[in-house]
């Protein structure tokens, strides 16, 4: 519900919305710009001060008014012709034209009404009414991506484009809800929606009749500093009945021309200050900082609108669609996803139309829309929940644990759990498992036993359904077809081969950059931009089941590479290896955010053995800021597969490559890369200490010493592997 009432008002008024951020950002630098223009009053002088100043340049002076930013300025005829200008308070001369910024002005009517009158301002009222919105249900997708308000700044995983929305709506979206309501207060005002509130003193019923007292004389002008006026309007010439008329900070007042005496005083109401913190709050006039911090959020606004519609149409591509998916409060069945690439959806919509067709009513969502108190029929609550990394949260489960785990009681409604991943991972279904295990000790009934399916396996979701069916009481078959990623051809052009003399046979393959059309250039889709450690997805013949590689390489690189060994049996490997120049081979990309280097100076200490090379190479390739990178490498003979040893020694000789320390596993004493980590302990540990990032790439056994090692290590200084990935410090590309 929340997902729908941010996506469709965003889509909606995209156009409405980019206006009004950007009109509004542009007039936020002219408070600023007015205040530092603007000669300033000195701290003691008094309105009769002033008044008195301006009278001796220009005796037909009618008005002085003083605007928020500090600006005086005055008005007053002369052998009757109007005359205005901007007021230096220091000599009361005029020092610059008083007509309006035509500019600005030109900006405040698009702004308030797209030049369109009072139909333009209900469009604009419409445009706020979006962007509050928008910002309260993207608050609240925020938190539920982060896990809570609590880890509103929790680092992010994803593609570019969703970490750009989110860190975006982190920071703009308290400045974009004060402008909306803010906004909708002053067009409900504007339209008389609201009450007016004001109290302006009653029109004294007798004066003076005399007309021969000066301003300076004036005891309220005396006591009024200029720093509080607002306006004072001189008495129209000749008319001894009229008044002067004192606006202030605190109030509005009379005085009598002829005396000088307050006739009449009528404080602010309460309601009046409300009214004006609003419109100073909306219009920074009095407080240029806050109008220029409220700008740079409004900034953010087309980004995010941006940024948004490419996370849908990503969302609309990787998600398979489900088609009469009812409302979750009118749901016999809750189906929630745990997914991180997409596949794990299409299960769900097979699942989603065999039990629809079954006669029952389902309602499917991400699992991070998970909320009992909307499920009032449910009968039961299906998970399908993938795993990500080294057993944690899918993109699309995020705080799923947290909120199972706050509740009082767990759901009437029995529950069955489905977890997708490859057996051959130490951390299979590690979440799926996690869910079902805090399930468990909630107290959850359970409708089905824990299960698995196994690389996507359509005889495994098959069995599965089989039981689900039996304990619903109806027929259910589920015949899934995995979708086929889009593939792009990529030709071979070179390779070069290891391995061969340690039995382990391992080539770098380095294929030509496809032809990118433009758009995907300037989107980055696809393979117009890429960079070392996002994933090469390939699916072998005989099979719809894709295998991953590391890329070696980035977009600007000129090509694609990755670095393969051939295993017994392996349908993929067997396939890539038999490669030669000129052949090709079907392949798409999948981001892997987690594993990239990043930019800045904070060293890095590489680690990997055998093919777990690639991407660290590609990080090394792509360091021409010359970053302090540390390269512990483990082979098993430098005579047969020292893995871009020529290079190596090249990067290290331009400065990408500070330290290599290589580990030899074959010979008189096997090393490894974990004994090359602790050999250089006192190193390891300082770098990590002042602040490195360690990445680690490679086999799940070696990932296993690696993480042993740099315990011992960390020790001595208070610190562990597990609290350096808590902070993002250490990540893992294990196989």
């Amino acid at each position: 519900m929340i997902r729908a009432l941010h996506r469709w008002p965003g889509l909606l008024a995209l156009a409405l919305v980019t206006v009004l951020a950007l009109s509004g950002a542009t007039l936020s630098v002219f408070p600023a710009a007015e205040r530092l223009g603007s000669p300033q009053a000195e701290a003691r002088l008094t309105v009769a001060d002033l008044a008195s100043r301006i009278q001796a340049v220009y005796p037909g002076v009618e008005q002085i008014r003083r605007a928020p930013s500090g600006r005086i300025t005055a008005y007053w005829f002369n052998d009757g012709a109007p005359g205005a200008a901007v007021i230096d308070p220091a000599t009361g001369q005029g020092v610059a034209s008083a007509d309006p910024n035509q500019a600005e002005r030109w900006l405040t009517n698009l702004h308030r009404s797209l030049f369109l009158g009072d139909g333009g301002r209900v469009a604009m009222a419409a445009g706020a009414a979006a962007m509050l919105v928008l910002s309260l249900s993207g608050a609240a997708l925020v938190a539920r991506r982060a896990g809570g308000w609590r880890r509103w700044f929790a680092p992010l995983r994803g593609p570019l484009s969703g970490r750009l929305h989110v860190e975006i709506a982190r920071v703009a979206v308290a400045g974009l809800v004060l402008s909306s309501a803010t906004a909708l207060w002053m067009t409900a005002s504007t339209f008389d929606l609201l009450p007016d509130g004001s109290a302006a003193p009653a029109i004294p019923a007798k004066v003076s009749d005399k007309t021969s007292v000066a301003t300076g004389a004036m005891d309220l002008l005396g006591a009024t500093p200029v720093a509080e006026l607002r306006e004072l309007s001189f008495p129209y010439p000749g008319d001894a009945s009229d008044v002067f008329t004192l606006k202030t900070d605190r109030g509005t007042g009379y005085l009598d021309q002829g005396t000088g005496a307050l006739l009449a005083w009528a404080d602010l109401t309460a309601w009046q200050r409300i009214s004006e913190t609003i419109y100073m709050l909306h219009t920074g006039q009095g407080a240029s900082v806050l109008s220029l911090v409220l700008g740079l959020m409004a900034l953010g606004v087309p980004v995010m609108g941006g940024t948004g519609v490419v996370v849908w149409l990503a969302g609309q591509r990787g998600r398979a669609r489900i088609k009469g998916n009812v409302t979750a409060n009118r749901a016999e069945t809750i189906l929630l996803v745990g997914s991180e690439g997409g596949s794990t959806w299409g299960f769900a919509a097979t699942l989603h139309q065999a039990l629809t067709e079954a006669g029952q009513s389902v309602h499917a969502a991400p699992m991070s829309a998970f909320d009992p108190a909307c499920y009032g029929k449910a009968q039961r609550i299906l998970v399908l929940a993938a795993t990500y990394g080294d057993g944690d949260a899918p993109a699309s489960a995020k705080g799923f644990l947290d909120r199972l785990a706050r509740l009082d009681a767990p759901p009437a409604a029995p529950l069955a759990v489905l977890g997708f991943g490859d057996r051959s991972f130490p951390a299979f279904c590690a979440f799926a498992k996690a869910v079902s295990a805090v399930a468990e000790a909630k107290g959850w009934q359970k409708l089905l036993p824990f299960d698995t399916v196994d690389r996507q396996s359509p005889q495994d979701f098959a069995r599965w359904g089989r039981m689900l069916g039996t304990a619903m009481e109806i027929s259910l078959e589920l015949s899934h077809q995995p979708v086929r990623p889009a593939a792009h051809p990529l030709t071979l052009v070179s390779r070069r081969d290891y391995g061969a003399e340690v039995q382990a046979p391992t080539a770098i393959l380095r294929f030509a950059l496809p032809k990118i059309p433009l758009w995907r250039r300037l989107t980055g889709r696809g393979f117009g931009r890429f960079r070392a450690g996002d994933l090469l997805g390939i699916v072998p013949e005989g099979s719809a089941v894709p295998r991953f590689y590391s890329l070696a390489s980035e977009s600007r690189d000129g090509f694609v590479e990755i670095v393969v060994k051939k295993h017994p049996g392996g349908l993929s490997s067997g396939q890539l290896m038999a490669l030669e120049p000129g052949d090709g081979v079907s392949a798409f990309l999948r981001r892997n955010s987690d594993f990239h280097a990043g930019r800045g100076r904070t060293p890095l200490i590489l680690v990997g053995a055998g093919t777990g090379i690639g991407p660290l190479a590609g990080f090394i390739r792509a360091n021409t800021a010359r970053r302090p990178v540390h390269l512990f490498f483990g082979m098993r003979h430098p005579d047969s597969d020292f893995l871009y040893g020529e290079e190596l020694s090249a990067w290290q000789d331009e400065g990408r490559l500070a330290r290599l320390v290589t580990a030899v596993s074959r010979g008189a004493r096997p090393h490894y890369v974990q004994d090359a980590l602790r050999a250089e302990a006192a190193d390891v540990a300082r770098l990590i200490g002042d602040g490195a990032r360690v990445m680690v790439c490679g086999g799940r056994d070696m990932a296993a010493g690696v993480a042993d090692a740099l315990a011992d290590i960390l020790a001595p200084i208070g610190l562990t592997p597990v609290a350096l990935k808590a902070e993002g410090r250490y990540v893992e590309d294990v196989y």
